[in-house]
């Protein structure tokens, strides 16, 4: 079997490590994997196992160019199957590339923003399957008129060796300008306005007041970067929030933290939760999309209603408080990480959709 993916993503945030995961787990399994990214990309830098990696020209949205390019890579490679693996152009101009070629396409679903009930009976023709990262996701589709039969769920995967490692406490303080009897959360996403950052933001005044060690770091990069600094600094928090950019060392510290707040207003399932559980670390977050499947709500973490920041604070003051809770609940979670989201599942429900597409 070859499969021909494409991952437009520019940077190795959660859903392209998810597709490094897919074609090198795939290639284990006697597959053969041609990956198309974008030319200049963190991603066309990887060398994934068994995969000849394809840098070309990926403009978004707006390049309707990537469909002659795709089809002329898929004419000349000849896959057996499409994989498409995210938005920003490669589901639209992909599936339009596949269908020229005459070749089989499967779409991975990985948000769960909603989309009108025309847009999906008119954009979902081009695809013989859809896979869903999460349940919560594969309901959207469902509710907005995608036939059961063409829609499958295969959760997304972490590699939980890395985060299985002690942190030690003072190399983690040292690193990140912390004093060291700090109570340290953490949220770890894209600055964007849907990761909810700004609720976290106005809950932590009051937080302070009970709990004056806590600190906060925020792992990520985006457009709201600017906007979230002003907003830290004329809310005088500056001496509890650190921005601490991207950080591709992320699995050795993530476990130094003692929570991880996402408090997201949407979300597919969110792959930096599945990580902190596989680093012990319990997890507030929201009752949105995909997230009550990456965290059981009072097993491994607390959920709140989207947007409640009352809710969110209440959650973060109960952990802070509460060392045995945090333990318990971080505990779980690796548990739970390690029986329920291995990448051998993830890997293989994908090859059954593929069989099931191919007819094998």
């Amino acid at each position: 079997m070859k499969i021909l993916h494409v991952e437009a993503g520019k940077h190795l945030y959660g859903g392209a490590r998810q597709v490094l995961y897919i074609v090198e787990g795939l290639a284990a399994r006697g597959v053969t994997n041609l990956l198309a990214c974008p030319a200049g990309s963190e991603m066309a830098r990887q060398q994934p196992a068994g995969t000849r990696v394809v840098a070309m020209k990926m403009g978004g949205d707006g390049d309707l160019g990537m469909v002659s390019r795709l089809a002329s890579l898929i004419r000349a490679e000849k896959p057996d199957l499409v994989h498409l693996h995210s938005r920003r152009g490669a589901d639209t101009w992909g599936g339009l590339a596949a269908r020229l070629a005459g070749v089989p396409c499967v779409l991975s679903r990985r948000v769960d923003n909603p989309e009108s009930r025309l847009a999906v009976a008119i954009k979902y023709r081009l695809y013989d399957h859809v896979i869903t990262i999460s349940e919560g996701i594969r309901q959207v589709l469902l509710s907005e008129g995608l036939a059961p039969g063409k829609v499958s769920c295969v959760r997304s995967a972490v590699d939980a060796t890395p985060y299985l490692a002690p942190v030690d406490r003072a190399a983690f303080c040292a690193e990140f300008g912390l004093p060291p009897d700090a109570l340290v959360a953490g949220v770890v996403a894209q600055l964007i306005p849907r990761k909810g950052h700004r609720y976290l933001l106005a809950a932590l005044p009051a937080l302070l007041a009970r709990h004056p060690a806590l600190q906060v770091l925020i792992f990520g990069q985006g457009p709201l970067e600017a906007e979230l600094r002003a907003e830290v600094e004329a809310a005088g928090l500056s001496g509890a929030v650190r921005f601490t950019g991207f950080r591709h060392d992320l699995p050795r510290w993530l476990g130094g933290l003692d929570m991880l707040i996402h408090p997201a207003d949407m979300e597919g399932l969110g792959v930096s939760l599945l990580q902190a559980s596989a680093a012990a670390v319990p997890i507030v977050t929201s009752r949105a999309g995909g997230l009550p499947e990456a965290v059981q709500d009072g097993v491994t973490g607390i959920l709140c209603p989207p947007g409640d920041v009352t809710a969110l604070a209440a959650a973060i003051d109960r952990l802070a408080g509460d060392a045995a809770l945090r333990a318990r609940f971080g505990a779980a979670g690796r548990a739970r990480i390690l029986a329920e989201f291995s990448i051998d599942a993830m890997v293989d429900g994908n090859l059954r959709i593929y069989r099931q597409v191919l007819g094998r």
